[in-house]
């Protein structure tokens, strides 16, 4: 059994036991505790799919918080030809690691 959850303006396909980076929540940071996306868009399992419109009500996925952690480094440079500007930066997104315990229809 699968869904296709959105959150952060991003969609996720998960199942149980999976562990996936998502942008902040307004959860606080305390290992082990619950957080439920309710924006289910598609659920699939043994009964067949069911696809919400957007989202199918009454739906929802737990997951647990593993903690917090930072992305990559993505590297930002600018430059003007043949005027000697050049300027460089960094940036490193914050996200929360959850692992989904269940899917709730």
């Amino acid at each position: 059994m699968f869904a296709v959850i959105e959150t952060g303006g991003k969609q996720y396909r998960v199942e149980r036991g999976d562990v996936l980076d998502v942008e902040l929540l307004p959860v606080e940071g305390q290992r082990g505790e619950k957080v439920a996306f309710d924006r289910v868009l598609l659920i699939f399992g043994e009964g067949g799919t069911r696809v919400g419109n957007p989202t199918i009500p009454g739906a929802r996925v737990e997951a647990e918080l593993v903690g917090e952690v930072r992305g990559p480094k993505v590297r930002i440079f600018k430059h003007k030809r043949r005027k000697g500007f050049r300027k460089q930066a960094g940036h490193r997104q914050d996200y929360l690691r959850v692992r989904v315990s269940e899917i709730v229809l």
